[in-house]
């Protein structure tokens, strides 16, 4: 079968960036809910909706900014209503806002030091700060290219 058009050098690349990136999500998934109960996706909702002004967001800004799809974010968002995470609220004649809800609030707050002690330890503190920096340099270059590129449907 052929490679399709990646050299040797180019697909050890991208299997290692895959890779990496599929076990550090399931490491921090595992954490999360080991010691919250939130999955990575909750966590995403309630930390983007805790930075908004009052805790609040349209969804269509709240699906931008964690790049979902409008269906994965209606699912989500139906779950964490349920457990009282957060609520949905209209906004104007035809908007909805998701909202932060204290529960949901008190959540984060919770899962934060054991979030930011996991993802120190599995990512940090294994790079020196100039690595650090390079790969911050690196993950916002193809992270501004991927957003350029985003597919319209």
């Amino acid at each position: 079968m052929e490679q399709s058009e990646l050299t040797e050098r180019e697909l050890a690349a991208w299997r290692a960036s895959y890779q990496m990136l599929e076990l550090l999500r399931t490491r921090i998934e595992q954490q999360l809910l080991a010691d919250s109960g939130l999955s990575n996706a909750d966590y995403t909702v309630l930390a983007l909706l805790s930075e908004a002004p009052n805790g609040r967001m349209r969804l269509f800004e709240l699906g931008r900014a964690a790049g979902w799809e409008k269906s994965r974010l209606h699912h989500q968002l139906t779950r964490m209503s349920t457990r009282g995470l957060v609520t949905r609220e209209r906004c104007g004649s035809r908007g909805r806002e998701a909202v932060i809800t204290p529960k949901g609030l008190t959540a984060l707050k919770d899962a934060v030091p054991g979030h930011a002690r996991e993802v120190r330890r599995l990512f940090i503190d294994r790079l020196t700060p100039e690595e650090l920096d390079r790969f911050g340099d690196i993950a916002a270059k193809l992270l501004d290219s991927l957003r350029a590129d985003r597919p319209t449907s």
